[in-house]
């Protein structure tokens, strides 16, 4: 699985990419048929935007955004946004194997 970083507008301290990384690495503990991630920072006046896209074998990918002043806060909030879109797919997958259409 990889995870990709990519900076638009301004830097980031190695020591955050490491951190966004890790907070990323975690989405694997929730479903193990990630194939990607991808994560986007963005740099507005005030803001950092960053966006989470998840890609998921035979399916569709999963976007989470979120933005704010803080930039840890703000990929804490999209990676837990991410959390909660793959484990919604995971059940979602489960339950309509589980219990099939009549």
């Amino acid at each position: 699985m990889q995870i990709n970083l990519t900076i638009r507008h301004g830097s980031i301290r190695e020591s955050m990419q490491e951190y966004a990384r890790e907070k990323a690495q975690k989405l694997t503990r929730y479903f193990d048929r990630i194939e990607a991630i991808n994560l986007i920072f963005d740099h507005t006046k005030s803001d950092h935007d960053v966006e989470l896209i998840v890609v998921v074998e035979h399916s569709e990918d999963i976007v989470a955004r979120a933005s704010g002043e803080d930039l840890r806060a703000t990929i804490d909030q999209c990676v837990e946004r991410g959390i909660r879109q793959v484990s919604d797919h995971k059940s979602k997958l489960r339950d309509d194997k589980h219990h099939g259409s009549s």
